[in-house]
Formats: structure tokens, C-alpha cells, sequence
């Protein structure tokens, strides 16, 4: 899945040809009509060869909402949302739901399931900072991801719990910075609650971090974590959904690794579909990607099951007719 300005998505139309990408995503900030969007995103989906694209969007609210304007409202922060009742919850999130899928969006980069704990508060800079977080008390917060990804599926968006296994306890950005690191997360932890949560009202995707976890693996952050993705997602929370990557582009986080290993290291731990923000990656990830599977039969088997589930994914949203 890589990156295209949301002010002129067409601009990435000859990469969504050339490399037969899974998905766009669309990148900024926008103030533009609805019928221009769905104008620009039907011209993406025309550039697509037989397996039509995901497009993502994160719209998560406050200061996290790529589309604006009078087409589509003001969404309060997650913050706020989780001060609503159940209901309201529900009927705006379906009703925000309903907005992207007219103009042909079919995965929101949201709900957070990240918890943000009252001693750390807008201390975090990736969550609590902007009020991203649903609340404070993980139980709270999975009653409210309880309500938003069957509101946002059965409006047909399909929802991406992130950032697993959780960002509310981390003091740095992995966007911006180096050493994103929780020392506290276990695989017993009750932070994973929302994120288990999620999974069991059918969460279509879940965001892994690019922070590290050491009491979970000592020797990779979490996106090249194959005891993170494989064992605790795929393995002790069951989630048999598509595993996407945070951003494995511009992120700080991963500088330090060459782009085209990037995405070979996130397949290799369990990962199925690979973000970038930067369209200049689509090619070094993508031939990586196939000499790494020309040269190891179980990586070509491991790749062959990661496009399984991104296709399975996509059937889910009407972008492929066939089940695979």
C-alpha cells in the first residue's frame, strides 16, 4: 500500500499499474468535494489490473482526519468520542463510514485501540498528545472499539485496529524519532484488551507498531517481530485478518534499514500487506520482495499467504468477486 497525495490521487496512477500495488493510500489533508474525490479515486481503480485497490484513509477525528470541509463534517477526537454513549458512538461512526465509502474509500487507518494511561496523558506524543486515544482504562476502550468496527464495517469501510500491540506507554514517536520503546507490555498485559476486542467483533485489519517491545522481543521492534505478529497476534489472539505495517517509509523508526529490506522483514515476521507513505518506495519494496521469494521457497510460500489475506480482505469490500 503506498502513499498519494490526497489533493491528486491520479498522480499515482502509473505506479498502480506497474507494480500491481494492494493499495493507495491517500496522504495530507483535503478540503475537496466529494464528487471530486470519487472522480479521482474511480480513475485510481481504472489503473488497477484485474484485482482492484484498498484505499485507505486515516479519519480518525481531531487532529487526525485527512478528509474536511462542508462534504464531510468536523469528527471529534477519539477523546471525545469515548465520552458518548453507545449509541451515538454507533450512528456517527456509520453515518462517517457511509461518507468514504460513497466516494469509493474502503479502509479507514482507525480505530486506535492504543490506551493512554492517566500518569502519561499528552506525555505520549504519538497518541495521548492529540487525544487519540479512546480513554484511559483498556476495558473502557474496548467497549467503544466493540461499537466502532461493526458501525464502520457495516457501512463498508473496513477498520484497522492500531497500533499493536499498543502505543499509549511510549514517551517517543516512531515517526519522528528514534527508541520508541515499552517496557511494560507482556503478552498477558490487560492493554491488549482493546485489541482483542477488536478481533472478536471481526476487525477486518490490524496496524502493528514500529516501537519495540522488549518484553516480547528483545531483538526487533514490533513490524519485524515474527514473536509479536506471528505468535502473539496470528498465534495467542487468533486474529486470522490482514496485518498491515505503520508506516515503513518516512518513519524514523526504520531509517536505519535499507527500504526494499523494509518490507522483506515485516512479510518474513507475519505481515501481510506493507504501508509507505512515499511513492519512490513502491519499486525497491516490490522487487525486494520478489527476489527474496525467488531465492527462499518458504518466503515465496509465506508472501503467497500474506496476498491471501489481502485478498480475502478485499472480497470483504466488493473489490474482488472471486473468495480466495
Amino acid at each position: 500500500m503506498v502513499g498519494t497525495p490526497v489533493a491528486d490521487p491520479p498522480s499515482l496512477a502509473r505506479t498502480v499499474a506497474a507494480r500491481h500495488l494492494g493499495g493507495v493510500f491517500l496522504a495530507g489533508r483535503s478540503r475537496r468535494t466529494a464528487a471530486a474525490l470519487r472522480q479521482d479515486i474511480a480513475a485510481l481503480q481504472g489503473a488497477a489490473p484485474e484485482v482492484k485497490l484498498l484505499v485507505a484513509l486515516d479519519q480518525e477525528g481531531g487532529a487526525v482526519q485527512t478528509l474536511q470541509g462542508p462534504d464531510f463534517p468536523e469528527i471529534p477526537s477519539a477523546l471525545s468520542q469515548g465520552a458518548w454513549s453507545a449509541s451515538t458512538l454507533r450512528s456517527r461512526i456509520a453515518a462517517d463510514a457511509r461518507r468514504l465509502a460513497a466516494i469509493g474509500v474502503t479502509q479507514n487507518l482507525a480505530p486506535v485501540a492504543d490506551t493512554v494511561p492517566k500518569s502519561v496523558g499528552t506525555a505520549n506524543p504519538p497518541i495521548g498528545a492529540f487525544h487519540r486515544q479512546y480513554g484511559s482504562d483498556p476495558d473502557a476502550v474496548a467497549a467503544d472499539i466493540r461499537t466502532v468496527v461493526p458501525a464502520s464495517q457495516g457501512a463498508g469501510v473496513l477498520t484497522t485496529l492500531k497500533h499493536f500491540p499498543g502505543l499509549g506507554r511510549v514517551r517517543v514517536n516512531t515517526d519522528t524519532s528514534t527508541g520508541s520503546v515499552d517496557s511494560a507490555t507482556t503478552a498477558e498485559d490487560s492493554y491488549l484488551t482493546p485489541f482483542l476486542a477488536g478481533i472478536r467483533a471481526g476487525s477486518a485489519a490490524v496496524m502493528v507498531s514500529s516501537a519495540s517491545y522488549p518484553r516480547l522481543d528483545r531483538r526487533a521492534i514490533a513490524a519485524f517481530s515474527t514473536p509479536i505478529v506471528t505468535g502473539l497476534l496470528r498465534g495467542k489472539l487468533g486474529f486470522t485478518g490482514m496485518i498491515m505495517s505503520d508506516d515503513l517509509g518516512a518513519a524514523a523508526a526504520v531509517a536505519a534499514v535499507p527500504v526494499g529490506e523494509r518490507a522483506v522483514r515485516f512479510i518474513g515476521a507475519g505481515g501481510d500487506l506493507v504501508l509507505t507513505i512515499r511513492p519512490e518506495d513502491a519499486a525497491p519494496m516490490a522487487d525486494a520482495l520478489v527476489a527474496a521469494a525467488q531465492r527462499s521457497p518458504g518466503f515465496a510460500t509465506r508472501m503467497a499467504d500474506a496476498a491471501r489475506h489481502v485478498i480475502r480482505a478485499k472480497y470483504g469490500v466488493g473489490l474482488v468477486r472471486c473468495r480466495f
